[in-house]
């Protein structure tokens, strides 16, 4: 049996003349192509709102359908979120398969989501999604077996059918956030242990695509770390989900936590975000966020926004940032180059990662003070701990003990008070 091919015709709504929206578009088609759909043709519409009915003007949908029938389309795609009453709406008029952009969003995360955490946020998010749609994503699912669902006859048995349904999905929606509040309290416990061990935290942040994945990978080369440690990277939306944490150990001992957050994109869907906030919390308890941009695309500063404004959604303010112009290749820039908190670098080329490195450190490592310490022999445990958690520029035998050159950071400077030796 050979397999069907989606073909789709895209249907978007200009709210207003929207500075953003040709760019909306051009994400709409590439969100259809990271699933494989085919998008064979658009129909737009200017409109000071969007048709409360329909989404669309009730005279649009007539031009929909003859152009959908034309271009041999089994799938039509809305640029935005549908309510439960437009889907019903849409699909009885134009007798045919309705998606909107959250639904193509949730299924390219529910392709993408490979670890168990991801996989439990991405369904709680489609189930939320679904629960008050379930009338008309019925029909769309009764459509796709070829068949436009039985007359009225079925109609009492398909309610039934329907509580049922809800009810099945209300109690999974319970038990898969019980779950996932295992999950959050096993992070929170893990993070709890990091700020103890005082290992600074950087997160990487940004619009999807920007190069998040690649940095980390060019920072793990940098530092010898092994093949199995590099994350995924790959060009096109979505391409990681999960939070990659590395720990990135420099050569002077002094080391930190580098963390890879899920990308962002427009209108992303709020259940999503609020399956994920657990994971993109990682950016909360930074002590530095990379903020990375894709500068070779025109509409970067829109994604910043974008970016900004989806991490103050999950609570994520007051970190220190700094700002990575990425691909500064692809837009002919000078780079690398710094100016105050913003870099431009091509992480690809691996031009600008020292630079970058050099103001991390400065950030992260602004605490950590040089002194000397006067260990006495019996107490080798601490010098074996200095050799290893600190920077231990010289090393001297005397009658007392170990005499020691070391930068540390400020807790072990405290912890270890009573072994500083003042000439």
């Amino acid at each position: 049996m050979e397999e069907l091919i989606e073909k789709a015709i895209v249907v978007a709504v200009n709210l207003q003349h929207d500075e953003h929206f040709e760019y909306g578009l051009e994400e709409l088609h590439n969100l259809a192509e990271a699933l494989n759909v085919e998008v064979v043709g658009e129909v737009t519409q200017n409109l000071n709102r969007v048709t409360s009915s329909h989404y669309v003007g009730t005279g649009k949908v007539e031009e929909i359908k003859n152009f959908y029938e034309e271009a041999g389309a089994n799938l039509i795609i809305f640029n935005d979120e549908l309510s439960p009453s437009q889907i019903r709406n849409l699909e009885r008029d134009l007798d045919c398969k309705v998606i909107d952009r959250t639904m193509l969003i949730l299924d390219i995360f529910a392709r993408r989501a490979k670890s168990n955490e991801a996989q439990m946020q991405v369904e709680l998010a489609q189930l939320q999604y679904m629960l008050p749609r379930l009338v008309g994503l019925r029909a769309s699912l009764g459509r796709q077996g070829g068949g436009t669902g039985g007359g009225f006859k079925n109609r009492g048995a398909g309610e039934t059918k329907l509580e049922l349904d809800r009810r099945k999905i209300e109690d999974q929606i319970a038990k898969l956030k019980r779950e996932l509040e295992h999950v959050k309290y096993q992070r929170e416990t893990q993070r709890k242990q990091r700020k103890k061990n005082a290992i600074p935290v950087v997160s990487l942040v940004g619009y999807t695509n920007a190069g998040k994945s690649t940095i980390m990978n060019q920072f793990l080369n940098k530092v010898g770390q092994v093949e199995s440690k590099q994350v995924f990277e790959k060009d096109m939306l979505f391409a990681t989900l999960e939070t990659s944490v590395r720990q990135i150990k420099l050569s002077d001992q002094k080391e930190f936590l580098l963390t890879d957050t899920v990308g962002f994109v427009s209108k992303l869907p709020h259940h999503l975000v609020k399956a994920f906030r657990s994971t993109l919390e990682e950016a909360r308890d930074a002590n530095l966020l990379l903020h990375v941009v894709d500068v070779s695309n025109d509409e970067h500063r829109y994604m910043m926004d974008v970016t900004n404004e989806t991490l103050l959604a999950v609570g994520v303010e007051d970190v220190p940032t700094v700002f990575v112009y990425n691909k500064s290749d692809l837009a002919e820039m000078k780079y690398p180059h710094v100016a105050g908190k913003n870099i431009w670098i091509s992480a690809k080329e691996g031009a600008g990662l020292d630079e970058l490195l050099e103001i991390i450190k400065k950030h992260i490592f602004s605490d950590y003070l040089q002194c000397s310490m006067l260990v006495p022999f019996d107490r080798g445990d601490i010098v074996s701990y200095l050799n290893e958690y600190a920077s231990v520029k010289s090393t001297s035998y005397e009658e007392e003990g170990t005499l020691v050159k070391v930068e540390l950071k400020k807790a072990d400077y405290d912890r270890f008070q009573e072994f500083i030796f003042v000439q």
